[in-house]
């Protein structure tokens, strides 16, 4: 259910994408459907968060061992860990960050689930930063990281203008080591 759940909200978006339709997908009734996510909702935000990590599995993010790679190893490994961590997310679940901002419009409790999670994220960015970088990072960096990780500059750069998701990487890889002032590393 789940994995029909983030192909179809990925694919037709919150509105084109019924209950009904992730049932007739998934192979199972409805009431199924409501029973395991309770509603829509909860399914798409569930979604979510199965493409973060990457799997189902109840192990949070800053327990992987793609997290952890962000402190290990040279500089240089580190950022490359964090650029490839980042996109790996973001090419997980752009289209279901699609979706919840499509929802969140007409949603009042959807736009502060999708407020959270930005709040949540640019903590998660300084997280990720201060571990990469072996230090304090200020707001203007983490700001610029915060705007460069996010899904909106993957999808911007993959989506729209067509290149790579290797590409993206690459490019993360760079931008990062700018912004935290390692362009030697």
């Amino acid at each position: 259910m789940l994995a029909a759940a983030t192909s179809l909200f990925a694919e037709r978006g919150w509105s084109a994408t019924g209950m009904r339709d992730i049932a007739k997908e998934a192979g199972v009734s409805v009431e199924t459907v409501y029973a395991s996510f309770g509603s829509k909702t909860e399914l798409l935000l569930a979604a979510i968060d199965v493409g973060v990590v990457g799997d189902d599995a109840p192990v949070p993010l800053s327990q992987r061992p793609e997290f952890a790679a962000l402190a290990t190893g040279p500089i240089g490994d580190r950022i490359d860990a964090a650029a490839r961590l980042v996109s790996g997310i973001n090419q997980r679940v752009w289209g279901l960050r699609r979706a919840l901002a499509q929802a969140a419009g007409s949603d009042p409790q959807l736009s502060e689930k999708l407020h959270e999670a930005e709040h949540r994220r640019r903590d998660n960015t300084r997280e990720g930063a201060e571990m990469v970088a072996g230090r304090p990072v200020d707001d203007d960096v983490l700001d610029g990281l915060w705007v460069v990780m996010s899904i909106d500059a993957f999808w911007l750069m993959t989506q729209v203008g067509g290149r790579s998701v290797e590409d993206y990487e690459r490019w993360l890889s760079l931008t990062v080591r700018r912004l935290l002032h390692l362009d030697e590393a």
